[in-house]
């Protein structure tokens, strides 16, 4: 089978042969029917950072993935061929799909353990499926776990692309007061759609509002300062993006505003299925961009040029 693989920094994805895997002791193979492609992506591509992730090269990338189990390994009984399945992109041990040493839907075809297999219900199709998975799964963790955003709660949302939106429309759906900012104008026009408060191009804007809670999706280093600077009195910023690896902020509304800051990385299989559940519902159902595998590359370009609305998934027959 190929598979777009990952060989360096500043090197283009590589169209590999790979061999078919087979599941071990304690696997499955899954038959990949959508993977979502995000910004990280980009992001290890072009930053070094990011090189301490891959253990070994090339790596199939492609850490958001909805598909079929194919075949079933010793003791993993409970899982039946033909289940569906969305994957949790983390593992125990702290490796992810797509980076250390487990390949990612980039190709056809991955294995996978109990670490990430979650069951896709019937009422959500694949493409929800694997959009959930990260950009649904790291989302949900940021605002509602990390975050603790609730009804009454007034929230910031920095980013309302395939993080962002989701985390702002869960906020909004749990009675949250949100407010949005997002530089492309395009994506602004989802304000309704979302439900939001308010919408700006930057967070700065609601600086009367007394947020309680931002969380940057967006992670540009501008972001992350303009949310420290914009936060009410007691205050959490949770930072989720990682456009940029650094940021200069202003610890001065830090100490003054006794802030709390937090980080936040991906999430939990429990995440997953409350995402699942309220997809399954209809009330969360995020703009996406339908591609092919081959556009997969085409894709890494249109998010690296910006501007993009909605995730990119590619859709495997």
């Amino acid at each position: 089978m190929k598979a777009w693989q990952f060989t360096g920094t500043d090197k283009p994805l590589e169209l590999n042969e790979v061999p078919e895997p087979h599941a071990g002791p304690g696997q499955v193979v899954v038959q990949v029917k959508a993977a979502g492609v995000c910004h990280s992506d980009v992001t290890a591509l072009d930053d070094a950072g990011w090189m301490p992730l891959f253990f070994e090269l090339p790596r199939t990338m492609g850490h958001e993935n909805a598909g079929v189990i194919i075949e079933v390994g010793e003791g993993m009984d409970h899982w039946k061929v033909g289940d569906r399945v969305g994957l949790a992109p983390v593992m125990s041990d702290g490796d992810a799909l797509g980076y250390g040493k487990w390949d990612g839907g980039f190709g056809p075809q991955l294995l996978a353990t109990d670490d990430n297999l979650v069951k896709l219900p019937d009422e959500v199709s694949f493409e929800l499926g694997a959009m959930a998975t990260d950009a649904g799964l790291t989302a949900y963790h940021a605002i509602m776990a990390v975050g603790g955003a609730k009804a009454g709660m007034k929230v910031g949302v920095i980013g309302l692309g395939g993080l962002g939106y989701i985390g702002a429309r869960v906020a909004a759906l749990s009675g949250a007061e949100v407010y949005g900012a997002e530089v492309n104008p395009e994506t602004r026009k989802l304000a309704d759609e979302i439900g939001l408060a308010g919408v700006a191009e930057s967070i700065d804007a609601f600086k009367d509002k007394d947020l309680d809670l931002i969380v940057d999706y967006a992670g540009f280093g501008t972001t992350t300062s303009a949310g420290i600077e914009t936060l009410a009195e007691f205050g959490t910023f949770v930072q989720v993006g990682m456009g940029r690896l650094e940021a200069t902020i202003n610890t001065y509304p830090i100490i003054i505003n006794q802030l709390t800051i937090k980080g936040s990385k991906s999430g939990t299989k429990e995440d997953l299925e409350n995402l699942y559940a309220l997809m399954k519902s209809g009330e969360l159902n995020p703009p996406m961009n339908i591609i092919t595998q081959a556009e997969i590359p085409d894709a890494v370009d249109k998010l690296r040029a910006g501007g993009v609305v909605g995730r990119f998934i590619a859709v495997y027959e």
